[in-house]
């Protein structure tokens, strides 16, 4: 039975791994670990998250030594929810205190030099590194896959994702997200591998959030273009400016169109997909709680019953092609807020 240490309780910690996991029935012992919860965040109070959410009945660590002395390091799941920037300090001193199992919230690392020195951590100590992608799980990602390996569409011919929200209150707020890139776009480029394969970058560019007379450099936009085998492109679009929230895939197939809609947030778990074709169109709604599903496969990884061979390579690929996209972009260094 394992157990699970939550630590970072920004958004993705507090605000997403602590709710899915008391709905996954964490309390009750199945699939998780036995009651409380275990969280650290060197930088919070310890009764909420950075939104205000309350963190209820958990174990509150008061240092990551500390959480190894109320969990047995050896039999636990951490969910390391820290930014981007802030990953390679507490995964190291979580290998040293014992811990080997873990899930790395998106992107696994927030550039090439950092993703070599959490590899070589991985290979040196051991290290079970999961990163989150829970659109992997979605349903909407699964019957987009159906539609292509059935064939009755024909070839694959572009793949593009539309991402917008607005994003002001959590950038003025800081949150270790060093670009647009790092913030929805790792969602949509593990789809786009996982659907077309292998890509490489052939152009990107990003633009500055404006939030009064402060400049944001980098946090307002960003987009990528990849390029597949066989002449499959993918275009990826993040606004976090947007004063609408939308996350639409738009897949074209020789012999129709494919228009999907990811749940927008947790305030609504349903996605639509509208098959379109010279014949008509077929549109549906259905459930869609692509990071339950992602955390309950993610234990039965850690568990043994149910081995992800692919991770962390494509979590390593994310943040490549993202360091490529970076560089197309102009960006050559970690970037900050200006005012």
């Amino acid at each position: 039975m394992l157990g699970t240490l939550v630590v970072g309780l920004g958004r993705a910690g507090a605000g997403l791994h602590l709710p899915v996991l008391r709905k996954l029935g964490h309390g009750g012992g199945r699939p998780f670990g036995r009651p409380p919860i275990t969280v650290y965040d060197p930088g919070r109070a310890p009764t909420d998250g950075a939104d205000g959410t309350d963190l209820g009945d958990v174990a509150v660590a008061h240092s990551l030594a500390h959480a190894a002395t109320l969990l047995d390091p050896a039999r636990t799941v951490v969910h390391l929810c820290t930014g981007p920037s802030a990953r390679l300090r507490p995964l190291t001193e979580l290998a040293d205190l014992g811990f080997r199992r873990f899930l790395v919230e998106k992107p696994l690392a927030a550039d090439e030099v950092e993703l070599r020195e959490i590899l070589r951590l991985r290979d040196h100590g051991g290290l079970d590194l999961l990163p989150v992608a829970q659109w992997r799980c979605s349903e909407l990602t699964a019957r987009i896959r159906g539609v292509l390996t059935g064939g009755r569409l024909g070839h694959l011919k572009s793949i593009e994702f539309t991402q917008s929200k607005p994003r002001f209150a959590r950038t003025l707020a800081g949150d270790d997200h060093p670009s647009a890139f790092d913030v929805e776009v790792p969602h949509s480029l593990a789809v786009a591998l996982s659907l077309a394969g292998r890509a490489e970058v052939v152009g990107a560019g990003c633009a500055d959030m404006l939030l009064g007379d402060a400049v944001f450099p980098a946090m307002g936009s960003a987009w990528l273009r990849l390029r597949h085998a066989d002449g499959v492109h993918t275009d990826i679009r993040a606004d976090l400016t947007s004063p609408v929230r939308e996350r639409r895939v738009t897949v074209e197939l020789e012999g129709g169109t494919l228009v999907g809609h990811y749940p927008i947030s947790a305030a609504d778990e349903y996605a639509q997909l509208s098959v379109r074709t010279r014949g008509g169109k077929v549109d549906s709604v259905f459930r869609d709680d692509s990071l339950a599903a992602f955390l309950a496969m993610a234990y039965r990884h850690f568990d043994g019953a149910e081995p992800i061979a692919d991770e962390p390579a494509t979590g390593a690929a994310v943040v490549t092609i993202l360091s490529e996209a970076k560089r197309w972009a102009g960006l050559r260094a970690p970037v900050g807020a200006q005012r």
